[in-house]
């Protein structure tokens, strides 16, 4: 069984993580999070933390993991609801999973200016409140979608083409990385991204039942 590889933290991300850490439960980390100014030009530009969506019974058979916020998420404070929000839950159902029974998380919590790729001093602040939120929800599955996500789990030299397809036992989870929706839209409907994590959901969508 591997560990998981987060990336290094610095003084900011150690007091996140051990704020992070000290949350007893759910509602107690988002309050906390919701008020993080651990990257100044994150806080400055955002309107809203994304702290994550869990399901309405609390208990999430699986984690969606993604990179962070767009402008479509950062407007309402929620996950995944932009156009990359409406594919992925067309091809949930395909799969035959259901969002609703599954916790959804991003690595950083603050859509970047201009939606560029969080920077690794971002990511490794944001990693506390992850960790914390993985501990906490306890889901045995995580489908880290996109490179960012899987290389918040097996590391930065990580190829998605390399490991999506298989399931990577880290620290008693099973996790799967598979494409973002972002680039199944980019590729379009008929291109390898979309068709790839259909199959990976799937594969996902086999482990659970």
């Amino acid at each position: 069984m591997a560990a998981l590889r987060p990336p290094r933290l610095d003084a900011a991300a150690d007091e996140v993580a051990g704020v992070a850490a000290a949350a007893p439960d759910w509602d107690t980390l988002a309050a906390v999070a919701r008020s993080c100014v651990a990257c100044p030009e994150l806080a400055a530009t955002r309107q809203h933390v994304v702290v994550g969506d869990l399901p309405a019974s609390g208990a999430a058979r699986f984690v969606l993991l993604g990179e962070a916020p767009g402008a479509n998420e950062d407007e309402t404070g929620r996950p995944f609801v932009g156009r990359s929000g409406a594919l992925l839950d067309q091809l949930l159902g395909e799969a035959g999973l259901d969002r609703a029974e599954g916790a959804v998380l991003n690595i950083v919590k603050c859509r970047p200016p201009g939606n560029r790729t969080p920077t690794s001093p971002e990511v490794a602040r944001c990693s506390g409140w992850l960790r914390r939120q993985l501990e906490l929800l306890d889901a045995r599955v995580v489908v880290a979608l996109g490179l960012s996500a899987a290389k918040w789990f097996l590391g930065p030299r990580t190829v998605l083409g390399q490991v999506r397809g298989r399931p990577h036992l880290l620290d008693g989870r099973t996790v799967w990385a598979t494409y973002h929706p972002s680039a199944a839209i980019r590729f379009g409907p008929k291109g390898a991204p979309r068709a790839g994590l259909l199959a990976d959901l799937t594969a996902v969508a086999g482990s659970l039942s």
